[in-house]
């Protein structure tokens, strides 16, 4: 039985299993067609059409408000894989870090712009509307900030000719289904592409886990266990929402300028080496709000920089002309696999009744994420792709 604490999971958790089958073969039709800034907008537009309805979801329209939210978070996931395939059409290698971590640095920023806006206009109440009302013109207006800034990007964004040709018997409705599979085959001869996705597969996901639970974390242990008011407690946690916001933004454009110095690769390790940290913290020393607010910091500072770096380092991974379908299944191995922390954290909290616990136990994501990401040879992962695209030899130095 579906209840109402149980139905934002359950759709979400559709709307992720959505997006798993529908984005490599996305994808791939970008590939073939020159339709990949049409069909950005195309999802941005429904995407935003879905939000902006949000407004008119009231109490008896829950189920209105339920699908509309799955296809909004599908249309989001649709539109960024586009969105992230355009990357190496718009930089040089030399230059995609840093700008990979100045897109994540401003998507922080605008975010933390309209939550300080919709936090006044939910506290204040201008005008004397009801808290109801406050928070879907929230809703409202986050769905008009992506049409605004969507529509800013798509008219700088230039198409281009097909990266590839159709093969014969094959058409635009059915290509999607025949490169997914010919995508997962190709991976098979990058060996070293599909070792950097596992390990991007369990480190993100404990990055995601973190981010998802460590609100849940803060309000037990600083607040709950220790008999603290609960009120209390939400208004320091959206304190500290607002606050990772703006310090990620000055994070992911640090990590950019870290990675110029030594490499993404090592940038990257240096992220889920603090990550490792932060759990260990929040296990054995967190006992302040203060010392949260720190903790809070930390996080906000790699958390854009992991992100960007990894999403940069994987653009130089995959073969020319196939960027929109390997980022169908990049998208996939974040949100196919986003209940591996969750579930490692239940278990943990419902065998042992900590939370301390559970969220140490997130240290096995980072842990075996640096592993494999550390055997990683990223640079004969470019030399594949290169040679995967015929633009190169497999003897052929790839950029750094």
């Amino acid at each position: 039985v579906v209840t109402a604490k149980s139905l934002y999971a359950r759709a979400t958790a559709a709307s992720v299993l959505l997006q798993v089958l529908l984005l490599p073969a996305l994808g791939a039709i970008a590939d073939y067609t020159n339709l990949k800034k049409r069909l950005l907008a195309l999802f941005a537009g429904i995407g935003v059409a879905a939000t902006c309805l949000l407004f008119f979801v009231t109490g008896p329209l829950y189920l209105l408000g339920t699908v509309l939210y799955i296809v909004a978070n599908v249309s989001f996931g649709a539109a960024i894989v586009f969105y992230n395939a355009f990357l190496p059409e718009i930089s040089s290698e030399e230059r995609r870090d840093a700008i990979s971590s100045r897109g994540f640095a401003m998507g922080y920023l605008g975010g933390g712009l309209l939550l300080l806006a919709n936090l006044a206009l939910v506290t204040l109440k201008p005008g004397g509307i009801s808290t109801g009302l406050a928070v879907r013109l929230s809703l409202l207006s986050a769905g008009l900030w992506w049409a605004g800034f969507g529509a800013f990007a798509l008219r700088r964004l230039r198409a281009r000719e097909a990266a590839r040709s159709l093969p014969p018997g094959r058409n635009v409705l059915t290509i999607g289904l025949h490169e997914l599979r010919d995508s997962f085959r190709e991976l098979r001869r990058l060996p070293s592409t599909l070792r950097f996705l596992i390990a991007y597969l369990l480190y993100n996901d404990g990055i995601q886990t973190v981010i998802a639970l460590a609100s849940v974390f803060l309000v037990q242990e600083l607040y709950v266990v220790r008999g603290r008011p609960e009120d209390e407690a939400q208004s320091f946690v959206i304190a500290l929402i607002l606050m990772v916001q703006f310090v990620a933004f000055a994070g992911a454009i640090g990590f950019g300028r870290l990675a110029a110095a030594i490499g993404a690769k090592r940038a990257i390790l240096v992220s889920l080496a603090i990550w490792a940290g932060v759990v260990i913290y929040a296990y054995g020393f967190l006992q302040t709000n203060l010392q949260a607010q720190m903790m809070a910091a930390t996080i906000a500072l790699v958390l854009g920089g992991s992100q960007a770096l990894s999403r940069s380092l994987f653009s130089r991974m995959i073969p020319a002309g196939r960027e929109a379908s390997f980022f169908g299944l990049y998208e996939i191995s974040e949100r196919g696999t986003s209940w591996i922390g969750p579930l490692i954290f239940a278990i943990v909290v419902e065998q042992t009744n900590s939370y301390r616990q559970a969220i140490l136990s997130l240290i096995v994501l980072f842990i075996a994420g640096f592993v494999i990401l550390a055997l990683t040879d990223t640079t004969r992962a470019m030399r594949e792709a290169r040679a995967a695209d015929g633009t190169i030899h497999l003897g052929t130095p790839a950029p750094r």
